[in-house]
């Protein structure tokens, strides 16, 4: 727990943040073995620090760099903070997210991380990558706006497990929600949906379960509390997760901030259910609306509740929306397909 840290474990951690010398020592060693024509790094920030990318540019080993979320522009990754997408970081100003605290609930880390990520623009770090891998033409183009040159950056988007159909699948009537229990996921607003389907519905309220962990459980428990139509599972994995998506009518990801992709979309699709997402980010990419889900204004419950209530009239409807679903990912998504484009990108690096 961060309460209980000494002073000297604090300063510790503070350091490695801004560059983190064992990390780069064991890169060091693996570097030295492997001999590596690139290297492709994930998030390695905070922690991973400059260091790692000192140590693979110096030796002038081609970088790769995945993009997950919005780091190397938001500190928390999110460019949201105080409850509300904060894009002052597509300039290099992240004081906004420091005031608010916005990573790790802690302006001092906050802070200290920000510290980080301005060194490595200023001094290069970035600039210096070959090659940024964007996981939608949504995040390559907000790159883009941010500095990134157009030609270092190309949109490879995740490839999916796609399971065979079996007979299990079936449609029992309720809404399904999977994710981080936070605001920028728009809990709230899918929370106000519900209470607008009960005040229209009355009994007839189809049920909404709502899976996960985060800061705001106890406000879902909460409602949930008094509302019964709306289910808290909590953490779900595994067969329970299948079980769950299996059996639902539709997903909802009603997310407010940018979304870089959405792999929950493919989930629902995985199992020929439709997906009502808000336009937000790369959702915009992967659900197509009206013919595999539906899309909705982000934070507009009213939109949502509307959607929704079509469905419950027209239940054939989400069934031909999803089929829709199953039919685009195998289209879009196939492991050979993404390791055809990976491989097409590290043919410009080979010799």
């Amino acid at each position: 727990m961060a309460g209980t840290e000494t002073i000297s474990e604090k300063l510790n951690s503070a350091g490695q943040i801004l560059w983190n010398f064992q990390a780069a020592e064991r890169l060091r060693d693996h570097l030295d073995v492997v001999q590596p024509d690139f290297v492709l790094f994930h998030n390695f920030l905070p922690y991973g620090s400059a260091s790692v990318l000192h140590e693979v540019q110096r030796r002038g080993v081609k970088t790769l760099y995945y993009i997950h979320n919005f780091r190397p522009f938001s500190v928390n990754g999110y460019l949201w903070s105080n409850g509300k997408l904060t894009l002052s970081g597509l300039k290099k100003n992240f004081w906004p997210e420091i005031v608010t605290g916005s990573w790790q609930q802690s302006r001092l880390r906050t802070f200290i991380a920000s510290m980080a990520i301005s060194f490595m623009h200023r001094a290069g770090f970035y600039r210096k990558i070959d090659r940024w891998l964007a996981i939608s033409d949504f995040m390559r183009a907000t790159f883009i706006q941010a500095g990134i040159p157009e030609d270092k950056i190309v949109t490879i988007r995740h490839s999916a497990v796609i399971d065979p159909l079996n007979e299990d699948i079936h449609d029992a009537g309720y809404y399904l929600f999977i994710g981080r229990l936070i605001s920028a996921k728009g809990i709230q607003p899918l929370l106000k949906t519900w209470d607008l389907l009960t005040a229209r519905l009355g009994s007839a309220t189809p049920v909404l379960k709502i899976a996960g962990e985060g800061e705001l459980a106890p406000e879902i428990e909460s409602f949930a509390f008094k509302n019964s139509n709306v289910h808290f599972l909590g953490r779900i994995d595994g067969e329970n997760k299948m079980n769950q998506i299996r059996n639902c009518r539709a997903m909802i990801a009603p997310s407010l901030w940018w979304e870089p992709l959405g792999i929950v979309t493919y989930e629902a699709y995985n199992f020929c259910k439709p997906m009502l997402a808000a336009r937000s980010g790369g959702l915009t990419e992967t659900v197509e609306h009206n013919r595999t889900g539906l899309l909705h204004h982000p934070g507009d419950a009213n939109q949502l509740a509307d959607q929704i209530l079509m469905l419950e009239s027209e239940p054939m409807k989400a069934k031909s929306l999803g089929q829709n679903g199953r039919e685009w990912l195998c289209n879009h998504c196939s492991e050979d397909e993404w390791l055809s484009k990976f491989d097409n990108i590290l043919s410009g690096f080979k010799t």
